[in-house]
């Protein structure tokens, strides 16, 4: 027979399991908007990684909480130099992608 206390740690090892799943997925894809724009701009990106830096619940455009997520990235122009990048998502919605100002070619 199943108890209270196994239902709620089954539930919160599902709740830890979907969270990870979907920051995931939304790593992902900030990882490929990253690329996407570097490529664009002519630039590296630097280690093909972006990193977590910050996190918190913010809300959206219909009223909803949603996931805040600021990821920190480096690219180069030049092959020298390492510039900083940062992009941020809400949800899996891009809401802004900034490059440091750098030397071009």
């Amino acid at each position: 027979m199943i108890e209270l206390t196994d239902l709620f740690w089954l539930l919160a090892l599902a709740g830890v399991g979907g969270y990870w799943w979907q920051s995931h997925a939304v790593k992902d894809m900030a990882l490929q908007i990253v690329r996407k724009h570097c490529a664009d701009f002519g630039v590296q990106l630097l280690d093909e990684t972006v990193v977590l830096r910050g996190l918190w619940l913010r809300r959206g455009e219909g009223g909803g909480l949603r996931w805040w997520r600021s990821y920190l990235f480096e690219f180069t122009a030049t092959g020298d130099d390492r510039y900083p990048g940062s992009v941020e998502m809400l949800g899996r919605r891009l809401l802004a992608l900034e490059l440091a100002p750098h030397r071009l070619n």
